[in-house]
């Protein structure tokens, strides 16, 4: 099943307003089942709808009010490309630092692939310079 650009477009923004919203239960029935996570910071991909919670779990401890804004996003084929400005205040600790109650904004360049209807893979690279720099 190939869905069009437009039904991917409308998968990915309805995808982060159910995020934005705290549904992370609707995320993850987004999700493939065999997800595939790549991060820029990490050699090799990580796999599975489970560990994209735990990553998103991990945010909402130190960012409890974080947020992805839509700056751009466009489809061609089986593939969303978007660009993201996530905030959030830093309330909990995150990667070793303590809250600081700093609000933080940072830039994020995404891309995902979409099988079947679902989001079968993503690529993150996120400004986490700029992230850390707001909370040090």
């Amino acid at each position: 099943m190939t869905n069009s650009p437009e039904a991917n477009l409308e998968l990915m923004r309805t995808t982060f307003e159910r995020f934005n919203a705290g549904d992370i239960d609707a995320c993850l029935d987004r999700l493939t089942p065999d997800f595939i996570i790549n991060l820029a910071m990490l050699p090799q991909p990580m796999h599975g709808r489970e560990t994209w919670k735990q990553g998103v779990d991990v945010m909402r401890a130190a960012f409890p009010d974080f947020h992805a804004e839509i700056e751009d996003m466009v489809a061609m084929d089986d593939r969303v490309a978007m660009r993201l400005t996530h905030r959030g205040t830093h309330r909990g600790e995150f990667q070793g630092i303590p809250a600081t109650g700093r609000v933080v904004a940072y830039q994020s360049h995404e891309f995902y692939r979409i099988a079947g209807g679902l989001i079968a893979e993503e690529w993150i690279c996120s400004d986490m310079a700029t992230l850390y720099q707001q909370i040090s």
